[in-house]
């Protein structure tokens, strides 16, 4: 049986939108390619990658947990 342990939710739709920051900016922005930061976007990494992490971190001039959030699910 697998044990639910909730789910990591990535924020940075909403941060670009407040900021008013295309997806093609931040790519370009973070030396990264823009399916890169699209999965970033759309809440779709597999894995998270600490140093673009890092990147959007600076570039955005935010916190980790602006962009990473934990959320518990109900069982």
């Amino acid at each position: 049986m697998i044990k639910n342990y909730g789910k990591i939710n990535l924020k940075l739709k909403d941060i670009m939108a407040d900021r008013n920051i295309t997806r093609n900016y931040l790519a370009r922005a973070i030396h990264a390619r823009f399916e890169v930061i699209d999965k970033w976007y759309d809440n779709n990494v597999e894995k998270i990658d600490t140093d673009i992490l890092a990147r959007i971190c600076f570039v955005l001039k935010c916190q980790v947990s602006d962009i990473v959030e934990y959320s518990e699910s109900a069982e």
